[in-house]
């Protein structure tokens, strides 16, 4: 069972960026692949993007050219850099395991993001 806590969200205003960190405990994390997924109010969960063990990137197309996805393996961590931040950007992220663009981990509590307009 990986444990895992998001870290780095906070009031940014529009135009702005933020990396957020995702810390993994209790399993394999290197050999795991980890996906980033935000929700904001009244919405579903929606994927943003994911790496696998070897580094090889997928992004929501929402988001891509604003976002970049990355990983440390010897700290357990996976981040995600959003740049050019939006107020539709508000939204609690979420980060844990996945299959493409598929959840397949349990969640931790996740992060806060609202972007200011």
């Amino acid at each position: 069972q990986v444990q895992l806590v998001e870290s780095g969200g906070a009031l940014v205003q529009a135009g702005g960026s933020l990396r957020l960190s995702c810390a993994a405990s209790g399993s394999i994390f290197s050999i795991n692949e980890m996906g980033w997924f935000r929700q904001a109010p009244g919405k579903q969960r929606e994927f943003l993007a994911s790496i696998t063990s070897g580094g090889s990137t997928r992004y929501a197309a929402s988001v891509k050219s604003r976002t970049t996805i990355s990983r440390d393996n010897a700290k357990n961590t996976v981040y995600l850099q959003m740049n050019a931040l939006r107020p539709e950007d508000t939204a609690v992220y979420h980060c844990t395991r996945t299959i493409g663009t598929m959840a397949i981990g349990s969640w931790g509590q996740g992060t806060q993001v609202t972007v200011s307009s």
